[in-house]
């Protein structure tokens, strides 16, 4: 079972499954998570990072001689590909964004219901449903291979019952930014375009150090930045102490506030008092949770974040999805840490 709450649809906020997060993620899967009432604007909202495309990548022609081949997949999985995959079914909404920013998005026929973006992808099939994956409809449509997403974020059982049937199943779990880049080599190379992943990759990995190190450079001091994944009938979630959440944290300025456990996404409000964050980003803001809410919760007056106001709204699913729009994910994850940061010009092509 997955560590991380899962994000429930709340009254007056959208209904979500996000990119853990693609990630960012859960109990289930990605969903809402915040308070149950109407959004109020947040007095202390960072500015909004410059939303940019992904980068657009040239697909290349497979050579002949890469298939058939054998992956290994997050798991240790040895998964063999007879031929290059001409019916993909995507599990997770990251593994269909890196498919359709590498050029392999035409040949995607199932989804999930949190698939989005790019805009395309919400005319697929959906083949999961609030988490629920639907082997039946799976299988009918024939593919050449499944991608799912490793960690509980996709039910193993399904999983196991397609490979049963036949069906090579490529498990992706990224507990960090370096494995990010690693998955959108691996899936590219399974969908038949290895040569694009790598140069996403490589394009990604270029931003990512580039804002980290204008932001170090800049030797402006790291506040302590608690990241509420949710807060759900009593209890608060945040980063756990090794995940892409600290991670992108640490790249974006700030010094993580974590819930001192590799795998466990709870943390006791006692805790994160004694912690005293001194910004805390709101990564439930887009399912119902505001500034004035934290700041009226009981036992939260004496923290350093909530006394200055810095308490801020971020688009959590650009900050989590383990996808190609990781690194507007960073960009959004400084500004809210400090509107002030310095970060170099986002490429033309995005990113």
């Amino acid at each position: 079972m997955h560590p991380i709450p899962s994000r429930r649809p709340r009254a007056g906020a959208p209904s979500a499954i996000t990119g853990l997060v693609a990630l960012v993620v859960a109990l289930t899967m990605l969903a809402a998570c915040g308070a149950a009432t109407t959004p109020s604007p947040a007095p202390s909202a960072s500015p909004a990072a410059t939303a940019t495309p992904t980068p657009a990548v040239t697909p290349s022609p497979t050579p002949a001689a890469a298939y058939p081949m054998t992956l290994t997949d997050d798991e240790g999985t040895a998964v063999a590909l007879a031929a290059r995959p001409e019916r993909i079914v995507s599990l997770t909404p990251a593994t269909t964004e890196i498919l359709f920013a590498v050029g392999a998005g035409d040949r995607v026929v199932g989804a999930t219901d949190a698939d989005t973006y790019p805009a395309a992808a919400a005319e697929i099939t959906r083949v999961v449903t609030q988490g629920a994956i639907d082997v039946e409809k799976i299988v009918g449509l024939e593919p050449d291979v499944v991608l799912a997403g490793g960690n509980g974020f996709n039910s193993p059982e399904a999983l196991t019952k397609l490979r049963s049937l036949g069906i090579p199943v490529l498990v992706v779990y990224a507990p960090d930014v370096a494995t990010v880049l690693a998955d959108i080599e691996l899936v590219a190379t399974a969908a038949g375009e290895g040569a694009a992943g790598a140069a996403l990759a490589a394009a990604m990995q270029a931003d990512i150090d580039a804002i980290a190190s204008t932001i170090a450079s800049a030797g402006a001091t790291r506040p302590r930045v608690f990241y509420e994944l949710d807060l759900y009938q009593g209890t608060i979630y945040g980063p756990a102490s090794k995940s892409l959440y600290a991670e992108m944290i640490t790249l974006a300025g700030g010094e993580p506030i974590t819930t001192g456990s590799p795998t466990v996404f709870s943390i006791p409000l006692e805790t994160l008092v004694a912690a005293d964050p001194e910004v805390i980003v709101l990564g439930d803001a887009a399912y119902g949770a505001t500034a004035d809410q934290v700041a009226a919760r009981p036992g939260w007056e004496g923290m350093a974040a909530v006394k200055s106001g810095a308490i801020r709204p971020v688009d959590d699913v650009v900050v989590t999805r383990p996808g190609p729009r990781l690194v507007e994910g960073l960009r959004a994850l400084a500004l809210a840490i400090n509107p002030a940061a310095p970060l170099p010009p986002a490429p033309a092509t995005g990113g």
